[in-house]
């Protein structure tokens, strides 16, 4: 616990930091978070890890200064009014913030105080998660970058494809199952979209993302593959 806590008070730090500079230079704030995780930590699998902890705490407390055109891209495509998705995380939120308080002291008389605690802060630890995922999704959109797509989905690590390795972009509107191969964007309903990748990246052969508009999003990248080309 001591462990954990030491890291949430670090990421704390960052945010407060690397927001600053952010806002103070009018920098992407994705941007503005990995510089300053790495310039400590290098680029390794702890900072990766460390980088999220710090976009988590960015958003459940300073999400008001951050906006969708905060961060770098010609084109933005939103993703939070799909399916209700956005509605849905509000209700987790409500519903683990009713639960804290009687199943503390549920624990604490039916159990023991010490693991009531615990179990406590870990559910606290949650709440906080969905708060932030709750703000993120409106204001962290997937972009057209240059000659690249950042898929930017809620507190997920960007996952960046350059627009000459999609073999095949269209409409999508089956489930789809967990695998190594593929990457899942998605809260609520099915994926709206299929991305086919000509190279594998990171193992990753297709990419499947919900998003509010997707045929504006097929029709923007497929002409942006098509000028670049």
């Amino acid at each position: 616990m001591a462990a954990i806590l030491a890291l949430e008070i670090a990421a704390v730090m960052t945010v407060y930091f690397s927001i600053k500079v952010a806002i103070g230079k009018d920098e992407d704030p994705d941007i503005s978070i990995d510089t300053a995780v790495k310039r400590y930590l290098g680029d390794t699998v702890l900072a990766q890890v460390f980088s999220f902890e710090t976009r988590m705490w960015t958003f459940a407390f300073f999400a008001k200064r951050i906006k969708a055109g905060s961060f770098n891209g010609r084109q933005h495509f939103t993703y939070h009014q799909k399916d209700g998705a956005k509605s849905n995380l509000l209700g987790f939120i409500f519903l683990i913030a009713l639960e804290v308080p009687l199943m503390h002291l549920f624990l604490h008389y039916v159990w023991s105080p010490l693991g009531a605690n615990i179990i406590t802060l870990l559910t606290l630890a949650s709440l906080v998660f969905f708060v932030a995922e709750y703000r993120a999704v409106s204001r962290r959109p997937v972009s057209l970058v240059g000659n690249e797509l950042v898929i930017r989905y809620g507190l997920y690590h960007s996952f960046i494809i350059p627009l000459n390795n999609i073999a095949n972009i269209q409409l999508h509107d089956e489930y789809v199952a967990r695998a190594q191969h593929i990457k899942r964007y998605n809260y609520s309903g099915n994926p709206n979209v299929k991305i086919e990748l000509k190279v594998p990246q990171d193992a990753v052969e297709s990419a499947f993302i919900g998003l509010d508009n997707p045929g504006q999003f097929i029709s923007t990248i497929a002409n942006s593959i098509d000028s670049a080309s």
